[in-house]
């Protein structure tokens, strides 16, 4: 019998069970309770109306606190029953199926009854009979339709009718009135007739809905039947496979078993080939080598040599042997040595015989022996019998070992640092010198490639050429920029040289090193008091003029922006009549501290003569960003300074000259800067002017920008739009990356290149990133919660951000208030950021790891940031930049250098994400160089939080 045979007749079996017959009686008491409570809103609705008019009609006559009472009753309890059956229909299926409903049902239906009675009996006039039949007729509707209703349960319908009409009706039959008589009488003849409708009706409705769940119950169990029929058709056909597949593994194995049977046949076959081809090999090698043989049989005396007068080059005057052939001469200070490892090896004391010795020669020179044995054949007591061996010069072996001694001598007593490599550049060798030069050990540096030893950028940059100027001319020298293996970064001055082989390949490559730190130290000393204001390290005239020339010819060729900054400080003079040289030179010394310390990123600041300063910012951004930076040096300059026991207060004037906005010429422009600078001199001095109205206007428009962001992060202008990042393992969208918008009422959607430097600059990227962030977790979260995906979300940081001190307290309030998990957030930062204050960061960037949050470096390979700060810092992604990316199709360095960049992130155990792919060859080079996610219009542009929510979904 099959097993879906079997399932069925166990349905069959157990179609009648006491438990599938309680189940029917079970859901038929709920399916009352549900039909007695949707049938209960219209008699409830028609009970208020009822109310309402007794009310109405028996208020002129019967007016007062009993019938005002009574209408409150009928309302308060109507409106409590609709509100419960509204409960009702919001409980859910198994809520429902709970006892207390009914129970509550009837309680409801037996208050509502008696309070109906109580009209009929205590406020219904006895006199009036038209009153009575309107009043008694609006009663008895209610209650006709309540008893139609509630007949689908005899308990529902009696709890109501009864204590409606049978009361009131034996109490009117007691009366004296005959016209109450008859009312009660036609009372109980209606309760009567009710509750024959009532009884039909819950016989009907207990039938029907008997038959219809016992039908339920059926179906269900056929359905599961069918299920398990399934379930075991599914277990035969695994069983089927599981034996198909075990016959096609038992034949598998008989084939492999022959075929390893005729693999060792041909095997056998070809090892006693080569073993033929070895022994004619051998007999071949020892024709060919020069090698002298020799088997001497202890036993007979005798001592067979092959060779011996080709290989040492022996003549008939020296000792022959038994045989006659002539035998090398031992050294007289050589013998005992040789006499005892024979000895030794003959007695089993050694394994080998191995002796070098000096032969003698017929002219008196000598040549260095070896000679190599091993006793072949013993009898029992362990005597030797017959030993076989070689001999072979070694003169030459010796005279080059002597030769490499010498030169290891003269290579390790050198001053000057050499190492010794092969082709490819593996250190074989290395002087104490280069040791000492480098920082490294020997164990450090033997065996590991050059780049170890040489490993600035610099080099790396210009090893290509070195590659090359060797091959071409076997030779290259120059000078590099180096690091010690402490970090000290010293000028090397370097010389390569390749050896060739015989064949006339390159063997090796030799390298001279030497330190050039002293030479450079006493050129840089010169080139600085040629160059360098001596009162206050500042740049001079002469060298402000070569700067100003080339930073003019830069600006022409790139189009980038040059502002020159005229600072003079105000009433300079009488401080310096007043107080003297001395004081006034301290006071000119601590001023260019604040300049230089208030404008650290200007390319150049210079003193000019006396107070007057010059500062020169190259792609200084916006005017905005001019004139914040020049009112925070103005209110720099003017705190106190103490000189000579007096505390000063000094202001200074700045002059402001912009190329190409109003000169290309580096000599036009610091005299326009000079009479900017007197203008604001005239103004009285502590404050900025620039050269010409049109940068003021325009410097009018970046502060009313700044003031219109302000407003922006105030009403709500800032947007987050959202762009995806795919896994290129399984194509999935994992993460996305939040990025800000700003949506301006006139100017529309305003770029956020246009917005996010005067954030930077003003402060309010402080905010604007705080809103971001906010944002961006409360929507990840509100995915989550929706069950649309756990996307993680990225979220870029400022500088500033990070040098606020509650920047980690931050973070972690946002993810208590929104509910994400740490893990589903990851902060993004640049190599300029991390290296801005690297000890802070890293701090911040541990603080953070240890919440579980991921970090990630942006816009890798763009800065200029060293391996050994990467190592330091606990991030978990690089971003590779998109300039690498764009053109990865069409430019093999840029394939090399990402190439390189996820080699050396996976070696650090960090995930690659690439920027800016727009392409499918893009996707397609970057998957198989296993990089783990990728970024770009590709997969989608930045969009809202709805259109991203649709891409997930």
């Amino acid at each position: 019998m099959t097993d879906s045979a079997r399932a069925l007749d166990a349905f069959s079996a157990s179609d009648v069970t006491s438990a599938d017959l309680r189940l029917p009686v079970r859901h038929e008491g709920v399916e009352r309770t549900r039909l007695l409570y949707r049938g209960s809103r219209i008699p409830a609705l028609l009970s208020l109306v009822a109310s309402v008019a007794c009310v109405l009609l028996l208020w002129p006559e019967r007016g007062g606190i009993e019938l005002g009472a009574w209408f409150i009753w009928m309302v308060v309890l109507g409106l409590l029953w609709l509100r419960h059956v509204n409960a009702f229909s919001q409980a859910t299926g198994s809520e429902q199926a709970a006892p207390s409903w009914y129970r509550c049902f009837l309680l409801g239906s037996a208050a509502s009854a008696l309070s109906l009675g109580y009209a009929m009996v205590a406020l219904v006039p006895p006199a009036d009979f038209l009153q009575q039949a309107l009043l008694y007729g609006l009663i008895g509707s209610v209650v006709v339709v309540a008893s139609v209703a509630y007949g689908v349960s005899l308990p529902a319908f009696l709890s109501f009718a009864v204590p409606c009409l049978l009361p009131a009706g034996l109490y009117m039959l007691t009366t004296a009135d005959p016209q109450q008589q008859g009312w009660g009488l036609l009372a109980l003849i209606v309760l009567a007739t009710l509750s024959l409708i009532a009884w039909q009706i819950s016989r009907i409705v207990g039938d029907g809905l008997a038959q219809r769940l016992h039908k339920l119950v059926l179906i269900e169990r056929l359905g599961s039947a069918a299920r398990r029929a399934e379930q075991l058709n599914a277990e035969l056909a695994r069983e089927v496979e599981q034996r198909r597949a075990a016959e096609r593994q038992l034949r598998r194995a008989y084939d492999g078993l022959e075929l390893r049977v005729a693999e060792r046949t041909a095997e056998l076959a070809r090892v006693a080939d080569e073993l033929r081809q070895s022994e004619a090999r051998l007999s071949l090698a020892l024709e060919a080598s020069e090698l002298g043989l020799w088997d001497w049989d202890l036993a007979q005396g005798k001592v067979h040599y092959s060779r011996l007068e080709v290989s040492f080059e022996l003549d008939a005057r020296q000792r022959p042997d038994a045989e006659g052939r002539p035998l090398p001469d031992l050294h007289p200070d050589d013998l005992p040595g040789v006499r005892a490892k024979l000895i030794a090896h003959l007695k089993g004391e050694a394994e080998l015989y191995a002796v070098e010795y000096r032969a003698l020669r017929a002219d008196g020179s000598h040549l260095w022996v070896e000679d190599r044995g091993r006793v072949i054949s013993r009898d029992a007591d362990g005597r030797a019998l017959r030993m076989l061996g070689t001999r072979r010069d070694v003169s030459d072996l010796r005279r080059q070992a002597e030769q490499q001694r010498l030169a290891a001598t003269v290579f390790e007593a050198a001053g000057e640092g050499m190492v010794i490599m092969d082709s490819r550049f593996r250190i074989l060798a290395i002087n104490d010198a280069c040791c000492a030069l480098s920082g490294f050990s020997r164990e450090e540096l033997l065996g590991r490639s050059a780049a170890r030893l040489a490993g600035s950028a610099e080099s790396q940059r210009r090893y290509a050429a070195m590659r090359e100027a060797l091959q071409r001319d076997g030779s290259w020298q120059g000078e590099l920029l180096e690091v010690r293996k402490n970090g000290e970064v010293y000028p090397q001055w370097l010389q390569l040289r390749e050896v060739r082989d015989a064949l006339g390949g390159i063997s090796h490559v030799v390298g001279f090193l030497s330190d050039l730190t002293v030479r450079r130290q006493a050129e840089e000393r010169l080139r600085y008091l040629m160059h360098y204001d001596n009162l206050t390290g500042l740049a001079n005239r002469s060298l402000l003029k070569e700067r100003l020339h080339a930073a003019c010819l830069r600006a022409q060729q790139s189009g980038r922006t040059l502002a020159v900054l005229y600072i003079d400080l105000d009433r300079f003079k009488n401080l310096n009549e007043s107080l003297g040289h001395e004081a006034a030179d301290r006071l000119l010394g601590e001023m260019s501290r604040r300049i230089s310390q208030t404008l650290a990123e200007a390319d150049t600041i210079a003193r000019l003569s006396g107070d007057e300063f010059v500062v020169l910012l190259e792609g200084y951004g916006s005017l905005s960003s001019l004139a914040h930076l020049g009112s925070r040096l103005l209110t720099r300059v003017r705190k106190p300074v103490t000189v000579a026991g007096e505390e000063l207060v000094i202001s200074a004037s700045i002059g402001v000259s912009l190329m190409p906005d109003n000169s290309r010429d580096a000599v036009t422009l610091l005299r326009q800067a000079s009479r900017a600078m007197q203008q604001a001199k005239h103004l009285g001095g502590n404050t900025l002017q620039f050269f010409t109205e049109r940068a003021q206007r325009a410097t009018i428009d970046y502060l009313q920008m700044e003031n219109q962001l302000r407003k922006a992060l105030v009403e709500g202008q800032l947007e987050v739009f959202y762009q995806p990042r795919l896994t290129l393992l399984d194509d999935r969208l994992e993460a996305a990356e939040a990025l800000v918008r700003w949506r301006h009422p006139q100017q529309g959607l305003v770029a956020p290149a246009q917005f996010i430097p005067l954030a930077e600059e003003t402060g309010l990227i402080i905010p604007l990133g705080e809103f971001v962030l906010r944002e961006a977790c409360r929507q990840a979260r509100e995915w989550q919660r929706s069950g649309l995906a756990d996307i993680r979300i990225s979220v870029n940081l400022s500088v500033k951000q990070l040098r606020q001190g509650n920047f980690v307290s931050l973070v972690r309030q946002v993810l208590e208030e929104t509910g994400l998990p740490a893990s589903m957030l990851e902060l993004e930062l640049t190599e300029s950021q991390l290296l801005d204050d690297i000890d802070n960061a890293i701090n911040i960037s541990r603080q953070l790891r240890a919440l579980g949050i991921k970090l990630a470096i942006d816009d890798f390979g763009t800065g200029y940031s060293s391996l050994s700060y990467l190592k330091r810092f606990p991030v978990d992604y690089v971003k590779i930049d998109r300039t690498f990316i764009c053109e990865l199709e069409h430019s093999a360095e840029d394939a090399a250098i990402v190439r390189a960049i996820i080699a050396m992130a996976h070696n650090l155990e960090l995930q690659v994400v690439a920027e800016g792919v727009e392409t499918q060859a893009q996707m397609d080079f970057l998957k198989d160089q296993r990089c783990d996610e990728i970024q770009g219009y590709l997969v989608s542009r930045p969009v809202p939080a709805v259109q991203l929510a649709e891409l997930l979904g």
